[in-house]
């Protein structure tokens, strides 16, 4: 079971009103960026420029609502969530979904891809 630590996820959004995913390069599939606080995804927001239009929150205890983001979310190529990806580090935590739910958490390292000079 999910070790999320969090009462809710931020979700950035774009204009359109769809969430804003990662893709790695020569991967298939995406993971949408999650923050569990505000705080967290407007920092991220900032640091990499990003054009977000919105920060939705979703609380963890709302069923009905994750099960209809998780399956809204499999219909586009995206199969897990990087929860608070820090845009200096590179780390996060990848939570993958089972079924309508969150499954298992695992710790990430992506490259940076800017210079820190």
């Amino acid at each position: 079971m999910s070790t999320l630590e969090c009462r809710e996820l931020h979700f950035l959004l774009d204009s359109a009103g769809a969430i804003i995913a990662f893709q790695e390069k020569d991967q298939s599939w995406a993971g949408a960026l999650a923050f569990s606080t505000e705080e967290n995804a407007r920092r991220f927001a900032q640091q990499s420029r990003l054009e977000v239009a919105e920060i939705a929150a979703v609380a963890l205890d709302d069923r009905a609502s994750i099960a209809g983001l998780v399956a809204a979310m499999k219909r586009r190529p995206i199969r897990y969530v990087l929860l608070d990806l820090d845009y200096q580090s590179g780390k996060c935590r990848q939570v993958d979904f089972e079924g309508e739910d969150f499954g298992a958490v695992t710790e990430r390292q992506f490259e940076a891809r800017h210079s820190h000079d």
